[in-house]
């Protein structure tokens, strides 16, 4: 089989489940060393458990990207320290926060919709941006939404902080673009997770494309002969 990133180390975000966890896994099988992030301690080991089953793997750090900013601040460093490099970031962790009116959107759901999708989002690229431009080939990659593009009612606070993400990856992307470092962002379109079951509880999660379905697409992105650069790429649909 071939493994194509042996001896590079991947840095994800929201690895518990999701497109997060199925991209860890598929990171694993191409050969990454993982460094997964998420909130839930259990679905860190689960996903570790995928890892080593695919021959890989992981260091495990259960973490609030929205209270735990000192810690979000210390994973390039430590990183570092630890292995050497920093090959690969992917921020797959994302909030969907209440589905309401703008006008109702409330307080404390705007403060973790906002730290997860956009503040945690300037964190990473902070933390990560040395070992990434010191590395090979880095390569970074941010799980965006085609509900930036279409504003939907009631989906406000989402579809603007990744608006907003969005625009901060593409300016970092302008700035890394002399280097051999490489960023961009992901539409992985509709996809059975348990954000869009809570968005859309009435639908059927078997119809939809699953995580591991778009995995191979984000960790293609990671791969050295990747030349793309600040552009959104995936299956553009919500």
């Amino acid at each position: 089989m071939s493994r194509p990133l042996l001896g590079q180390v991947a840095l994800v975000t929201g690895a518990s489940r999701g497109i997060g966890a199925a991209v860890a896994v598929e990171l694993a099988r191409a050969g990454a060393q993982l460094v997964l992030v998420a909130r839930t301690q259990g679905g860190l080991e689960e996903t570790d458990d995928a890892i080593r089953a695919a021959g890989s793997s992981a260091t495990l750090l259960p973490m609030d990207l929205v209270k735990d900013v000192e810690k979000i601040d210390m994973l390039g460093p430590s990183i570092v320290a630890r292995f050497g490099r920093l090959d690969i970031l992917i921020h797959a962790a994302g909030a969907l926060g209440a589905l309401t009116p703008v006008a109702h959107i409330q307080p404390r759901d705007w403060a973790d919709v906002v730290g997860v999708n956009l503040t945690a989002s300037w964190r990473l690229i902070r933390t990560c941006d040395p070992p990434l431009r010191a590395a090979p080939a880095g390569r970074a990659v941010f799980i965006t939404s085609g509900r930036v593009a279409r504003p939907k009612a009631y989906w406000g606070a989402y579809g603007a902080t990744k608006a907003g993400m969005e625009h901060l990856v593409k300016t970092w992307a302008e700035e890394v673009a002399s280097s051999t470092t490489r960023v961009n962002l992901y539409d992985p379109g509709i996809v059975a997770t348990q954000m869009r079951k809570i968005a859309m509880p009435g639908e059927d999660p078997s119809t939809l494309a699953q995580p591991a379905d778009v995995a191979p697409e984000i960790v293609a992105l990671c791969q050295a002969d990747e030349t793309r650069n600040g552009q959104i790429l995936g299956r553009i649909s919500l």
